[in-house]
């Protein structure tokens, strides 16, 4: 009997949606940042320019690109709602994308490990004729 839980997608495919989780997770908090920029610079300083007049909307797309790569990997990798929610509202508060990013990721990486010991992950290996 497999170690393997049978509710999680296949290791390549959760692999790809951790390569996609991490590049937007990265993107997110960069985002972030700069839209705490545009704020102080559109209300602080009073200032209008193509920063201020276009970023928010932006930076409103990336996190929805974000968000979707959050819920796609708890998708595949099993994660429960809370779980999944509190990586969500991770994109809200600077800094914390790139810890959570790099906490999902080693947890994500033990788990692919584990099914790899398991014998239920693809290998590189190519089976010999005789088999």
């Amino acid at each position: 009997m497999s170690t393997y839980p049978q509710t999680l997608a296949k290791p390549q495919q959760i692999r790809s949606a951790l390569s996609i989780y991490r590049v937007l997770a990265t993107v997110a908090g960069i985002a972030l940042f700069v839209l705490i920029l545009e704020m102080v610079m559109k209300y602080v300083f009073k200032q209008t320019n193509v920063l201020t007049e276009y970023w928010s909307p932006i930076h409103g797309i990336i996190y929805f690109a974000y968000a979707v790569s959050v819920a796609n990997l708890g998708l595949k990798a099993a994660w429960g709602p809370v779980r999944i929610v509190k990586n969500l509202l991770a994109g809200f508060v600077p800094v914390l994308p790139w810890i959570a990013e790099r906490r999902n990721t080693v947890q994500t990486e033990a788990l692919l490990s584990r099914a790899y010991v398991a014998g239920d992950g693809t290998s590189s290996e190519e089976p010999s004729p005789g088999r």
